[in-house]
């Protein structure tokens, strides 16, 4: 690790990660978001001194993780700028997740999948991750806060009823929040749920620049029944393309699913989650000016394998004078 001279940007993100609520947690109305004073907004990605680090998750065509490849595999562009990785590495760090998990009306038949499919993810967990739970329908409510225990988070999903409407958006920021609490590096939320907001006080404005400034990776499990997809609401139907959205600009996945495959959708995301590269480079264009960067990553197989795709973080600010 370079030592650094410039305040540390930390990383994002990006799934897979303040005093303790244990009462019920909602969020207020507010005109427009609150500035941050005096501070550069961070991402998942690491800017030490001069050296930016990207973690990178590569998969196959089947959606598996793929290990082994090494540096000479990889290009980064930063800025459309092609540069030298200097550093490269598997990434193996704990994880902070948080499970936002959708409990409206709407999900009624689902739920039982939807609680198999949390168990999965958390068959993948390692000892030293940390996590919490947040549930919504009309409202978001911090259910286990950070460092709850995988059983205690599985009981309370066991006893959640299904009712009202959706607040994804008002529950992501909720959750963003709660992430904060983390000290670990690495920081994801998974998202299950079936379709778009009807009841948030948060937009989708809002939301989207919470999540480019933010350093936490978000992965999403939309629930779908195929024999619903035509009496779905017009807020259900753009819920997968906001959840697409969102999950590509933080580096992480959104996975359209039938409820018969969220089990295994959701194990796969777990491996994934603790399979990354990370690629380590010193930018051409050291201006410390705080502006955006615009990150581009791209894979080059090796000699018999197939077209691999890359997921990353599409972006970071630099750091300012």
């Amino acid at each position: 690790m370079v030592r650094p001279k410039l305040k540390v940007l930390a990383c994002c993100l990006v799934l897979l990660a303040p005093a303790v609520l244990c009462a019920q947690v909602s969020i207020t109305p507010r005109p427009k978001p609150a500035p941050i004073e005096g501070k550069t907004p961070k991402a998942n990605i690491r800017v030490d001194t001069n050296l930016v680090l990207v973690p990178v998750t590569v998969c196959n065509p089947y959606n598996q993780p793929v290990t082994g490849l090494e540096k000479e595999h990889f290009k980064i562009f930063d800025d459309k700028v092609e540069q030298t990785i200097t550093q490269f590495s598997m990434d193996d760090e704990p994880v902070a997740v948080g499970l936002v998990f959708d409990v409206s009306g709407s999900m009624g038949n689902k739920l039982r999948e939807s609680r198999q499919a949390a168990a999965e993810f958390f068959k993948t967990a390692n000892k030293d991750d940390e996590f919490f739970l947040v549930e919504f329908s009309d409202t978001p409510r911090l259910v286990s806060p950070m460092g709850t225990s995988i059983a205690d988070i599985q009981n309370e999903l066991t006893f959640s009823p299904s009712k009202g409407r959706t607040a994804l958006l008002d529950a992501v920021f909720l959750a963003m929040h709660e992430m904060k609490k983390s000290q670990k590096n690495r920081k994801a939320l998974l998202i299950i749920s079936d379709g778009g907001d009807n009841a948030s006080r948060y937009t989708e404005s809002e939301l989207r620049s919470l999540v480019r400034e933010s350093d936490v990776m978000i992965y999403a499990i939309g629930v779908f029944e195929s024999a619903a997809v035509r009496s779905r609401t017009p807020e259900e139907a753009m819920g997968p393309s906001l959840l697409s959205e969102l999950c590509e600009q933080t580096g992480g996945r959104h996975f359209p699913a039938d409820v018969s495959e969220l089990p295994d959708i959701a194990a796969k995301i777990g491996v994934e989650l603790r399979n990354r590269y990370v690629l380590g480079y010193i930018p051409t264009d050291q201006q410390h000016d705080g502006r955006y960067h615009p990150v581009v990553v791209k894979v080059i197989p090796p000699h018999g394998l197939p077209a691999l795709h890359a997921y990353w973080r599409r972006g970071y600010y630099a750091p300012s004078n």
